[in-house]
């Protein structure tokens, strides 16, 4: 599913990432952990086409058999959106519009016709126990809802592979819990690969592997 070698990052003289080689298999929940600094962001970042690595020699990200390498910026946003989803610790919800609304934005961005989307966005938000919320605005939810809205957004194109930059950061232990169990919930049901920066021993733990950088380098 997911194939990386040699990936380096730098940022101007500060090198990030030193050589990174990960294999990530279809249908895995893949934990990354380490310290502050340690390049697990700028790695997810690479990993889900928000960023490009380093040009280097033997360097090579290949996603789903896509060789992300040679793609144009165009073709680029195009996979991103098609074939990826994004999970943030900040759910990111735009406040001017309904849960369903930005539940829907992804699928509008591919040109989804609006009934087509709409019908989608609402089996997910029932899914994940929101059908009284489809009119609701970001202010006026949860911050556990918010979270599960940011989770109906991220799976509405179906994407194969969903990245999650500390998704239980911003909140209590039981929504954080929940959570968890929901993405285990979400892999079983829709057979989503899940790549998971986080701070949360639990859910490190939870994972089918973890992954730990130290250093700008995966040491296990």
């Amino acid at each position: 599913m997911i194939k990386a070698s040699n990936i380096h990052k730098n940022y101007g003289e500060l090198h990030v990432l030193k050589g990174v080689d990960l294999h990530i298999k279809q249908g895995e929940i893949v934990s990354i952990v380490g310290a502050s600094g340690a390049g697990k962001t700028t790695l997810l970042q690479i990993l889900g086409t928000l960023d490009r690595a380093n040009e280097a020699k033997e360097s090579d990200l290949q996603i789903n058999d896509s060789n992300i390498n040679s793609l144009s910026e165009k073709q680029l946003s195009k996979f991103r959106n098609e074939r990826l989803g994004f999970i943030f610790q900040f759910h990111q919800l735009l406040p001017e519009f309904t849960a369903l609304e930005n539940v829907c934005i992804p699928a509008f961005i591919k040109k989804t016709p609006k009934i087509k989307a709409e019908q989608r966005a609402k089996e997910l938000l029932n899914f994940l126990g929101l059908s009284h919320r489809y009119d609701h605005k970001p202010s006026e939810l949860s911050g556990g809802e918010q979270q599960r809205v940011a989770v109906a957004r991220a799976l509405i194109n179906n994407p194969k592979v969903i990245f999650a930059d500390e998704p239980s950061g911003n909140l209590d232990s039981e929504a954080a819990e929940n959570l968890h169990q929901l993405f285990f919930r979400l892999r079983d049901e829709f057979g989503q690969t899940f790549v998971i920066v986080t701070h949360n021993k639990e859910l490190a733990d939870m994972a089918d592997r973890k992954l730990e950088m130290v250093d700008g380098k995966i040491i296990n």
